[in-house]
């Protein structure tokens, strides 16, 4: 038997970019990609990180900026965000943090 998508999850995608400093280090920042109509349905997201970092467990609600997430870090896993509707319903999304060295660092032969 096939399961039933989450068809809300569909309209809502976690985004990423980062920008590597230097010495096996990167910031990096992840959002909410979805529908101008579908964004405004957003009360707030709440990101849930890997455990090493301080305060793992990150609360935004700036719509302006699809409740942007920005930090650093030298190492991927697997982000997830819980999406808190102002109907006070939600759905839970998770994305693979992808880092990668620029073109010609020693670490990118």
């Amino acid at each position: 038997m096939e399961k039933t998508k989450n068809t809300s999850a569909v309209k809502y995608k976690i985004a990423q970019d980062y920008k590597y400093l230097d010495d096996d280090y990167w910031d990096w920042w992840v959002w909410i990609e979805g529908s101008e109509k579908h964004l405004d349905a957003i009360k707030s997201v709440t990101y849930t990180l890997h455990h090493t970092f301080p305060d793992p467990v990150r609360t935004k609600t700036n719509r302006k900026n699809k409740f942007k997430l920005k930090t650093a870090g030298w190492g991927v896993f697997t982000i997830y965000a819980r999406i808190n509707f102002k109907t006070a319903t939600h759905i839970e999304l998770e994305h693979e943090l992808e880092l990668r060295y620029p073109e010609g660092t020693k670490n990118n032969d």
